[in-house]
C-alpha cells in the first residue's frame, strides 16, 4: 500500500507510513457491520437535513448529499456495491463512495460528526428495529399458545414438581403458563427499547462540537424520544446492548424449558404430544426414529445466547471513557443474537400450532402416581381434620395403595375408613379426575373454565399491544 493509498483514509493525514496488510485485516470490521448500511444511511440522511436546517451546508449541498445517498442504498440493495476491507467499515465505505459520486460536497457530509456518535446511533437504530420485529413475532407465538391453550382447556395431563407427579391440571394451563412467561419477556423488550431509543448522534468523538447543531432536529427524523444528555457517555457506553442481550437470554432460557418439555413429551415414554414431520427429522440407521430436532435445536441455542451475554458484559467492563477500539467486538454477538432469536422465535410460531395432542395418553398418565392425594387432604380439612392430620392420613393410603399396586380411587370406602372415621363415600367424587381439574376454579387455577376467560384476558392483552 502505498503513502497515498494510507492518505485516502479519513484519519491518513497524521500518518506517514501505511497500514499493515494484516493490521488492516485485523482492524476491519466491513465483513459484518455492512448489514448496518440501511441505518448508517438513515442517520446520514438525517445529520445532512439537520447541517441544512441549521445553515451548516446549503440546501444545495443537503440535497446533493441525501440524493447520493438514497442512490447508494439503492446499489447495495441491488447487489452492485463493491465493499472495501481497506476502507475499514460500513460507514467510511458510504462515505467513500457519496464522495466518488458527487464530488467534494460529499465530504461535508462528516462536519461535526465522529464515526464514535455515528455508530452509537446506527446500533441503537438496529436494535430498535430489531426489538420492533422480535416483539411482533413474539406476538404471533403467544397468539398460538392461546389459540392452543383454549382448545385444550379441559384435555386433563399430569402436573409435576421435580419431574414427579404431583397435581392434575390442564394442559391448556400448562400452555397458558408458557404463554405468560412470553408476557415477561415480551415486556423486558418493550422496556429496553425505551432505554435504547436516545439519540448519541451530535455527542462527536466524545466533547461534542463547535458547530452550531440542532441535535432536536436529528432526533425527530430519526423517531428519537430523548436526546443522549452527555457527550462521553453516548459513544462509550454499550449498555443498551447488554440489556437487550440480557432480555435475550432470558427469553432463550425460557425457549430451552419449553424444548425440554416438547422433548420429554414427544418421546414414546411420555407421549404426551407429537411434533409435527416438518420440524423433525429422521435416523440414518434407525428407520423407526423421528427425532424432535427444532426443540434440541433451540435448547442448544439457548447457550449461544446466553455466552454472548457473558462476551458483551466482559468486553465493557474494564473500559475507560470514552471510546474504545474494543467496542468494534460488540456487533458480531449482537448480530448472533438478533439472529439466533428471530429463527427461534419464527421456529416456535410455526411449531406450537401445528402440534398434536394425545389426550388419552395424557389423562391416563394422570391418573397415575396419586395426583388425587392433596385433593383427598382438602376434603378431610372441609370435614374438620387439620391439615398437617389430613396430610398424615393421606400419606398413610398413599403407602397402602403403593402396597396394593392400585391407584387411591381403587381402595375400598372400609379401607378409607380404616384411615379416618370421617370419611364418607363422596371420597370418590373428591378422587375423580375431572373433579379435581374443576374444583380449582379461580383466578389462576387450572379449571377449564378458568383457562378459558385466562384465554379471553391474554386475547384482550394481545389486542392491546
Amino acid at each position: 500500500m502505498s503513502e497515498s493509498a494510507n492518505a485516502e483514509k479519513p484519519w491518513g493525514g497524521r500518518f506517514t507510513a501505511p497500514t499493515d496488510a494484516f493490521v488492516e485485516r485485523f482492524t476491519a470490521s466491513v465483513a459484518f457491520d455492512q448489514r448496518l448500511y440501511a441505518h448508517d444511511i438513515d442517520g446520514s440522511i438525517a445529520h445532512a437535513r439537520m447541517l441544512g436546517e441549521t445553515g451548516i451546508l446549503t440546501a444545495h449541498e443537503c440535497g446533493q448529499i441525501v440524493e447520493g445517498l438514497n442512490a447508494i442504498r439503492g446499489d447495495i440493495e441491488a447487489g452492485r456495491f463493491e465493499w472495501s476491507v481497506a476502507l475499514e467499515d460500513v460507514h467510511m465505505n458510504i462515505e467513500r463512495a457519496l464522495v466518488e459520486r458527487i464530488g467534494d460536497t460529499g465530504k461535508k457530509l462528516h462536519t461535526a460528526r465522529s464515526r464514535n456518535d455515528q455508530v452509537a446511533t446506527d446500533i441503537r437504530l438496529y436494535v430498535r428495529a430489531q426489538i420492533d420485529a422480535i416483539v411482533g413475532g413474539l406476538g404471533r407465538l403467544m397468539l398460538a399458545l392461546v389459540d392452543l391453550a383454549e382448545r385444550e382447556a379441559a384435555t386433563v395431563m399430569p402436573g409435576y414438581t421435580h419431574l414427579q407427579t404431583a397435581q392434575p391440571i390442564s394442559f391448556g394451563h400448562h400452555m397458558l403458563a408458557w404463554y405468560e412467561m412470553l408476557v415477561r419477556d415480551r415486556e423486558r423488550f418493550i422496556d429496553c427499547r425505551k432505554r435504547v431509543n436516545s439519540l448519541p448522534l451530535g455527542a462527536g468523538a466524545l466533547a461534542g462540537t463547535t458547530f452550531p447543531i440542532d441535535r432536536s432536529v436529528s432526533a425527530a427524523a430519526l423517531g428519537f424520544d430523548r436526546i443522549a444528555e452527555n457527550s462521553l457517555d453516548a459513544v462509550s457506553d454499550r449498555d443498551f446492548a447488554i440489556e437487550f442481550s440480557a432480555a435475550a437470554s432470558i427469553l432463550m432460557m425460557h425457549f430451552s424449558r419449553m424444548s425440554e418439555e416438547l422433548v420429554l413429551w414427544n418421546s414414546q415414554q411420555f407421549s404426551f404430544v407429537e411434533i409435527g414431520d416438518a420440524f423433525c427429522t429422521g435416523s440414518s440407521m434407525m428407520p423407526q426414529k423421528k427425532n424432535p430436532d427444532v426443540p434440541e435445536l433451540v435448547r442448544g441455542k439457548s447457550g449461544r445466547v446466553i455466552g454472548h451475554l457473558v462476551s458483551l458484559l466482559t468486553l465493557m467492563k474494564s473500559q475507560p471513557l470514552a471510546y474504545n477500539k474494543d467496542n468494534q467486538e460488540d456487533k458480531e454477538p449482537l448480530f448472533d443474537t438478533v439472529d439466533t432469536l428471530i429463527d427461534c422465535i419464527k421456529a416456535f410460531g410455526d411449531l406450537v400450532p401445528d402440534l398434536k395432542v394425545n389426550a388419552p395418553n395424557m389423562r391416563a398418565a394422570a391418573e397415575r402416581g396419586f395426583a388425587t392425594a392433596t385433593d383427598l387432604a382438602d376434603y378431610l380439612v372441609r370435614s374438620g381434620v387439620p391439615f398437617r392430620d389430613a396430610h398424615a392420613v393421606v400419606g398413610a393410603a398413599v403407602r397402602t395403595a403403593i402396597e396394593k399396586n392400585c391407584d387411591l380411587k381403587d381402595l375400598t370406602l372400609a379401607e378409607f375408613r380404616g384411615f379416618h372415621p370421617d370419611i364418607t363415600e363422596a371420597v370418590f367424587e373428591v378422587l375423580d379426575i375431572d373433579n379435581s381439574l374443576n374444583a380449582r376454579d379461580h383466578i389462576g387455577g387450572t379449571a377449564p373454565a378458568q383457562v378459558r376467560a385466562a384465554c379471553v384476558r391474554a386475547r384482550q392483552r394481545l389486542d392491546a399491544n
